[in-house]
This record gives C-alpha cells, sequence and structure tokens, in this order.
C-alpha cells in the first residue's frame, strides 16, 4: 500500500515492509542534465526533444493494467541550477481517467500522482517527503528526523496538469535548495494510481520497492550531472562465498570516491551479474543488504572482500568479483528453557539472548520482564528509543501495547457484566444502534460476547475492504475472524451504558484495581515525554500518540507494570472463579491455512486471550502488532511463570516467536504466531 493509514489501521499485517531487512536503493537509475527555462504548465512542448524516457511500468498493486492503454506512461527530467531547482514531466495515457471532488477524497479514490524523495541520500540512511498531486487532493508525508524531508512542504513545489484524449501530462518543479549539487546523487520515485469505472484500483511504479512514501530503499536515484557529461558501462559479478539455496542479495552499491556525495545502486540478475552507467571515476562497490531469504528463514549476509575498481570513459569495466558470506539467525535456544530453573547465571543468558537477535535484526529496543513462582524474577530494558537520537529504553519508556489492549478492555468489560451493567449475551444494537452498519440487519445479533471472542463476523479493518466501508463477512456467532472493529463499536456501548468515557471506565476497572499506573490510552503530556518511537528497517516512523483511545490497539505501558496485570490474572483476582473458567474455555478455534506452520499443541481463542494447552499446562497470552512496535505476554497457569516483551521494530518477530522456547518450552517447540 503506498499510501499509510491512521496507525490503528497498521494492526493488521498489510502495513508490514514487503522490502524488510533491505538496506539498498531498488536498483533504477536516472540521469538528469541541465535544461533550459520552463514554465510549469502542463505543456511540455518546451521540453527538449532529446530528453530520456524513463518507463513507469512495475506493477506492484494485486490489480494489474490491462494494457497500455489502461495505464501506462514514462517520465522526464532536468535541472536548472540557478532555481536550485529538479524538473520532472509525466506523460500517462489512461483510457478511463476518473476524478474524485468531493470532500472525501483519498488517495485510491481517483487517478493520481505519487512522488517520493530522498533529496539528502545519504548512505547511512534519511529521511522520505513523499507529496500525492490531484486536482482536489494535495497529501504529504514526511518523514520527522530528517532536516531537509521533516521542512518539505508543498511550498517547495510547482505543479501543472493538463489532458489531452487519453492522455494526462504533468509538470513537476521542486525547490531543492542547497541539495541540488552537480555531481550528487538524489533518491526518488514515483506512484502512478489508476482508479477504474468498475472501482479496480492499481498503481504503477518506476522502481521496485513497496512503502516508497517512508521507506528510501524503495527509491530509485537520480545523478545530477553536468551539461555533456559522458557516462561509462561497469559490470561485474555477485557470488555466494559457498552455495547457498538463498538468492543473491538483490543490488550492488557503488559509491563514488572521488565525490563523496554520488552513489547509486544497481539490480543484480539471477546469477549474479550487474550492469550500471555511470560516471567515469573511481568507485567502491559494496553489497548493502543485510539479509536474504531461504527455506522461511533469514540469514545476514556479510561482505567478504573491498572492491574497488577505475570506470573509464569509452570503456567497458569488468570489476572483480564481490564475495558475500551468509550466517544463520543465533542459535541460543537451549533443550530446557532458562525459566524453569532460573538462576542469576540464567539471567546471563537471556540478557546474552535478547542482545544477539537485537543486533542480528536491527531492533532498536526491547523492555522485558519475566514471572517466576507467581512473582517477577526478572526485568531489564535493551537498546534505543529512537534510533537517530540514541536515547536509551529505560524503565519508565513506554511502549505502543498495540493489541494487548484487548485483554486489558475485555477485563473491564468482564467486571461490568458480573455487576450487570453490561449483559454479554445481550444484542449490542440494544444499548446502542450503530450507523456504521446499519445496513446489514445482521449487525442486530452481534453481542459484547462475539466481540470478546471475535465472533462478530466483521473484518479486522473496514480499511481492509476495497470500499474503506464497514462490513459483515458472515452472520454473527457463527465462525471466527479476528476484529478490532467489534472491539471499538463495543467501547461505544460501555460509553453509552456507564454515561463515563472509556479511560474513566479503565482506570476504575483496571488501573486503579490492579496498580496499572504507568499505563496510557491516549495522547498526553507524561506519555509524550516517555513514549518509544516505532521503528520500520531501523528508520523511525513518527510518534503520533492516539488522540482518542482505541480499544483494539492504543494501550501505551512497559514490561514491568505490565506484569501486575498477568498475575491478576494468574492469581484469579477481580473476577469470580466462574468468570475465570469461562475466560480460559475455548470459544473460537483459529483457522491455520494462512498459517507458515501449524502448532503442535492445540491452540485457540479463549475471551480475548489466546489459550494453548502445552506439555508445560495450559497458557493464557495475547500478542500484538502495529507494524513498527510488536509485543507479546504468555503466563503458563500450572507453572506459575511467564514472560513479557515489548519492541519498537518491525523486524522483531523471530525473537518474539523463539522467546517462549528460549524461555520455557525449549529446542522442539514449534514457532506460533498468537492473534494480531
Amino acid at each position: 500500500m503506498p499510501v499509510p493509514s491512521v496507525k490503528a489501521i497498521c494492526i493488521s499485517a498489510i502495513c508490514i515492509l514487503f522490502c524488510a531487512y533491505s538496506f539498498g536503493h531498488n536498483g533504477s537509475i536516472a540521469y538528469a542534465y541541465p535544461i533550459s527555462k520552463i514554465t510549469v504548465d502542463g505543456d511540455l512542448s518546451d521540453w527538449p526533444k532529446n530528453a530520456v524516457k524513463y518507463m513507469i511500468a512495475l506493477n506492484p498493486s494485486d490489480t494489474k493494467p490491462k494494457s497500455g492503454s489502461d495505464l501506462s506512461g514514462f517520465f522526464q527530467l532536468g535541472y536548472r541550477l540557478d532555481e536550485q531547482s529538479l524538473y520532472l514531466a509525466f506523460t500517462v495515457t489512461d483510457d478511463d481517467f476518473m476524478e474524485d471532488t468531493t470532500e472525501n477524497v483519498r488517495w485510491n479514490t481517483q487517478d493520481g500522482l505519487q512522488i517520493s524523495l530522498d533529496a539528502r541520500h545519504l548512505i547511512t540512511g534519511s529521511g522520505v517527503a513523499s507529496f500525492i498531486y490531484s486536482k482536489k487532493l494535495r497529501h504529504s508525508d514526511n518523514a520527522f528526523f530528517d532536516p531537509f524531508a521533516s521542512a518539505a512542504k508543498w511550498d517547495i513545489m510547482e505543479v501543472a496538469m493538463t489532458r489531452k484524449g487519453s492522455t494526462r501530462f504533468y509538470e513537476w518543479r521542486i525547490k531543492l535548495g542547497n541539495e541540488l549539487v552537480v555531481g550528487k546523487s538524489l533518491g526518488f520515485d514515483v506512484n502512478v494510481f489508476d482508479r477504474d469505472q468498475d472501482s479496480t484500483f492499481s498503481w504503477s511504479a518506476w522502481g521496485k520497492g513497496d512503502q516508497k512514501y517512508m521507506n528510501p530503499n524503495s527509491l530509485g536515484d537520480i545523478v545530477i550531472l553536468p551539461t555533456g557529461a559522458k557516462l561509462a558501462a561497469v559490470s561485474g559479478k555477485l557470488a555466494w562465498e559457498k552455495p547457498m539455496k538463498a538468492k543473491l542479495p538483490a543490488q550492488v552499491r557503488l559509491n563514488a570516491l572521488d565525490g563523496p556525495k554520488f552513489w547509486v545502486a544497481t539490480s543484480v540478475d539471477s546469477l549474479g551479474n550487474y550492469t550500471a552507467m555511470v560516471p567515469p571515476g573511481k568507485y567502491e562497490l559494496l553489497v548493502p543488504e543485510s539479509f536474504v531469504r531461504a527455506d522461511k528463514k533469514l540469514y545476514a549476509v556479510s561482505q567478504k572482500n573491498t572492491v574497488s575498481t577505475t570506470i573509464r570513459t569509452g570503456q567497458k569495466t569488468v570489476a572483480p568479483d564481490l564475495i558475500v558470506s551468509s550466517a544463520a539467525e543465533p542459535d541460543l535456544i537451549p533443550d530446557k528453557g532458562v525459566l524453569l530453573d532460573f538462576t542469576d547465571a540464567g539471567a546471563g543468558q537471556v540478557d546474552s539472548f535478547i542482545e544477539a537477535y537485537r543486533r542480528y535484526y536491527g531492533i532498536p529496543g526491547v523492555s522485558l520482564a519475566l514471572i517466576k513462582d507467581g512473582k517477577m524474577v526478572y526485568h531489564k530494558t535493551y537498546g534505543v528509543r529512537n534510533s537517530m537520537a540514541n536515547d536509551k529504553v529505560d524503565d519508565n519508556t513506554l511502549f505502543e501495547a498495540a493489541s494487548i489492549t484487548k485483554p486489558v478492555f475485555a477485563f473491564a468489560v468482564e467486571r461490568l457484566a458480573e455487576r450487570g451493567v453490561i449483559d454479554l449475551d445481550k444484542p449490542l444494537y440494544e444499548y446502542l444502534p450503530y450507523k456504521d452498519i446499519e445496513n446489514d440487519e445482521r449487525y442486530k445479533l452481534i453481542t459484547a460476547r462475539h466481540v470478546l471472542t471475535h465472533r462478530t463476523g466483521f473484518p479486522n479493518w473496514r480499511s481492509m475492504n476495497p470500499d474503506g466501508k464497514l462490513n459483515i463477512k458472515f452472520t454473527p456467532g457463527t465462525a471466527f475472524n479476528y476484529s478490532g472493529e467489534g472491539f471499538e463499536y463495543l467501547k461505544l456501548v460501555v460509553e453509552k451504558i456507564t454515561g463515563k468515557k472509556v479511560e474513566q471506565v479503565l482506570q476504575e476497572e483496571v488501573i486503579e484495581p490492579i496498580g496499572l499506573y504507568h499505563t496510557f490510552f491516549s495522547k498526553n503530556d507524561s506519555l509524550q515525554r516517555m513514549v518509544a518511537y516505532g521503528h520500520y528497517d531501523k528508520l523511525p516512523s513518527p510518534n503520533d500518540l492516539p488522540e482518542k483511545p482505541g480499544m483494539a490497539y492504543s494501550m501505551h505501558t512497559e514490561a514491568v507494570i505490565f506484569t501486575r496485570f498477568m498475575l491478576y490474572l494468574l492469581e484469579q483476582k477481580g473476577l469470580k472463579p466462574e468468570t475465570y473458567d469461562t475466560i480460559m474455555t475455548k470459544h473460537s478455534e483459529y483457522n491455520f491455512d494462512n498459517w507458515d506452520e501449524k502448532p503442535k499443541v492445540p491452540t485457540y481463542m479463549g475471551m480475548s486471550l489466546e489459550i494453548r494447552e502445552t506439555p508445560f499446562g495450559k497458557t493464557f497470552g495475547h500478542g500484538g502488532n502495529n507494524g513498527d512496535f510488536k509485543c507479546k505476554f504468555e503466563v503458563y497457569k500450572d507453572q506459575k511463570m511467564g514472560y513479557v516483551i515489548f519492541t519498537n521494530s518491525n523486524t522483531s518477530d523471530a525473537l518474539i516467536q523463539n522467546l517462549r522456547k528460549f524461555l520455557v518450552e525449549g529446542k522442539d517447540d514449534t514457532p506460533q504466531t498468537a492473534g494480531n
């Protein structure tokens, strides 16, 4: 998906980057030369006749253009140094033009154009400024940590669009200021959006990679060249040090040693061959990718040799071979979990385990706590809140708990139910009609119990539907489908019947009875000061804190304080024994069709808790995934032990999946994924 949705939607798997673990640009290279005066009016007749055409021909969306007349295009470019401006001209063919001029216009309700720019283009990582243009919509996304991208607004843009038949023409001037330097390279890419009358929606791009609006690694490279500058060819080969089933890294980076501001990445084919056209000079050749996949496993990549070459005009330079090796993820899982007989030495093993996975997977920060014999026995924080600022994570640092919010809210609802404030089996519409779904009479069957057991029939989030509207997939109560939408409806019902805001309800039913202080559900000054930043591939994302509490996703907390909630459930406090029996009973069977590996032990949904029946006894817990934050807690009832881990990274899946094996179940356990 090329444009971000609200944070609540990022709970779903669609927000995970498709290009995770990649740290090179996408292999597409364009060259900008000086041009004469251009008037930005959508008339391309003043552009140089010999300007190179770069095709917009990759189609990453699920729906593909039916033909070149359905959607195709190219762009041309040049620059004016006296104006410190980059100029772009786009020619797009589309035989079914749609324009949304309503107040509800979105990126996917019409045809449009999006450019993404990494102006600083630092090898160490810099941020993207992205802009969507149509007649009614002007949308931008800006990397907050990057000095140029964060300040880049529409006032540095001049845009015009005209149409002639089925072809439309865009002209775009970008004022780059001091970032426009001859001999420098920039990160750049484009998405062309195509909405047709049959409601299909697709998009095409110049280069590979998704999430271009925020991921600099998904952009191509533009090289700013002087008038008459010649290019020279270089080719070479990338090879494994030892035979590997994994595909070779996808790019080679050429770093100009004669001009430190210039570097580009070029694509590697399936046999390891690469070619590029670059200005003459001396170059260092590097492999930018950190990981490759093989047999569903991730392997770290390291370059074994240093390669440099001099590229000369009029010659075809063949560079020495680049040799890379791979290393499997850390194998630190013991035969017996370290928490079973926990000692001071075990604490050291825990630290080594967390740090090994943090380094291997590039996880900025972690908050961890362990329970044994019915009490917290160890806690520690690791790493940084923000990879750009390097602020350390400490005991006060708060993490997004994502879907772990659900069982906390569920506990409050269950307490209300015991006092008769809400009937778990009474249709929710009798408390509060829901206009968002009133067109489907089946919604009148939905109860609080359906919500808490994920049997409402709702999708996870309405934004996952093509039309962005809420619907019902099956008759409520007849099947399981994990849904955050149900929790948002139940939140409204709770507020209606109690006459209180949901945060007050949580304060009275959960925070105060359990002592779950230092936990917040919406934006405030304390949270702003202490919150960690989420990260996609080690680059921080904005800490856009929720303005309103979301009962499916918005809780912020840390590991030490959250153990109080875990122990409260373990000790079966605050609710009647029969309520706890109901909570821990099977209510919904999971559908394991899309799981990479099926669980070896019975695994199912209780009441807002995932239940597993293991050789170590029954467990209860829940996972959370907001994309740039991932977390999990699990308690072994009979063993009176458990763990909770919060991370601020999209790359922490392996750490979270293997933690259970490391701590309790040992090497024979199969990785599993709890509900998001």
